[in-house]
């Protein structure tokens, strides 16, 4: 039988991490995180890692696994994501998966498209490229070859412009071409997948309070600490939403006051981006995030659709 994982979907600041930890102690489960930024190490207060006391409560997976300047991606996730839901399964608990990277959610379901090698002398020649021009210009590049990457790959995201580019001159055809050809058709695991959705008022509202929250917690501090241990502020992880406006203001680009206008907006357009990705996905059970019964509810409807698995509560604090 294929293991059955739950999986809490949903855009930035909506509460799956606070809904997570209440399912983890009511169905006698662990917690698999699925956030990009929250794998590495020192990046805390930026990316919403739990807490101590919740991950000393309910046990987590796969946060604090590579320093800011180690190589972490989705096929990597995959594979330690599925050996731990096995772990967990062997335990007789519940794996909740929980975060709110595509990309990643997207791996572990229903498999990786990984393509050829990388060809590293390729790569430094793209690599130096955007290093002398900017990212632009290969942007527009890689949408002359394949309009499609548009609703795929944001004009910032360097290492996956970088990625397309050299699958279609290594290959001949568009990184599209060759997904669409694997059409993403594993099935390792039982999903039941639970989506919290919000008016966008009040998620914008919460977006908003959550930034200046972040800022009271010392972000800033946080990023400096970073620098001080020798990590660059160009590093993809520093360079997410959140990280990048701090770096701004290390640099003397931005004040705080406006780095965080910018983030409270880099966050709503992060949030955008994630909602249509999730309108796209199938067999979601829909959650209001305001209905003060959404914990009860959801718990009783995972109850119903996984009564044969380890449903008894986990102890407090085990």
């Amino acid at each position: 039988m294929k293991p059955k994982i739950v999986v809490i979907l949903g855009p930035t600041a909506v509460g799956k991490s606070e809904l997570a930890l209440e399912l983890a102690v009511q169905l006698n489960g662990e917690i698999v995180n699925a956030d990009s930024q929250q794998v590495y190490r020192y990046l805390d207060i930026g990316t919403g890692k739990p807490s101590l006391a919740d991950r000393q409560r309910v046990r987590h997976h796969l946060i604090d696994v590579v320093n800011p300047d180690e190589e972490f991606n989705a096929a990597m996730f995959r594979h330690l994501a599925s050996e731990v839901i096995f772990q967990i399964g062997e335990r007789k608990r519940n794996a909740i998966v929980c975060g709110g990277t595509g990309l990643y959610l997207k791996a572990l379901t229903r498999g990786l498209f990984e393509g050829p090698g990388q060809d590293l002398d390729l790569r430094r020649k793209l690599e130096k490229e955007i290093d002398e021009g900017g990212l632009p210009p290969l942007y527009r590049r890689l949408v002359e070859i394949d309009p499609t990457v548009t609703s795929t790959i944001h004009p910032n995201d360097r290492l996956r412009t970088v990625r397309a580019l050299e699958v279609y001159q290594l290959t001949g055809k568009p990184i599209s071409h060759w997904q669409q050809e694997h059409r993403f058709a594993e099935q390792p695991f039982e999903v039941l997948k639970i989506g919290l959705n919000c008016e966008r008022v009040e998620l914008y509202g919460r977006i908003n309070r959550r930034s200046a929250a972040m800022i009271d917690a010392g972000f800033l501090d946080e990023v400096r600490g970073l620098v001080a241990r020798g990590y660059s502020l160009d590093l993809k992880p520093l360079s997410s939403v959140g990280y990048a406006q701090m770096g701004k203001v290390i640099r003397g680009e931005l004040t705080l006051e406006a780095a965080l206008e910018e983030m409270k907006q880099e966050t709503r357009h992060l949030a955008k981006r994630q909602l249509t990705w999730l309108r796209a996905m199938e067999d979601v059970a829909q959650f209001d995030c305001l209905d003060p019964e959404m914990d009860a509810r959801v718990l009783d409807y995972i109850r119903q659709e996984l009564e044969a698995q380890y449903l008894s509560k986990a102890p407090e604090g085990e």
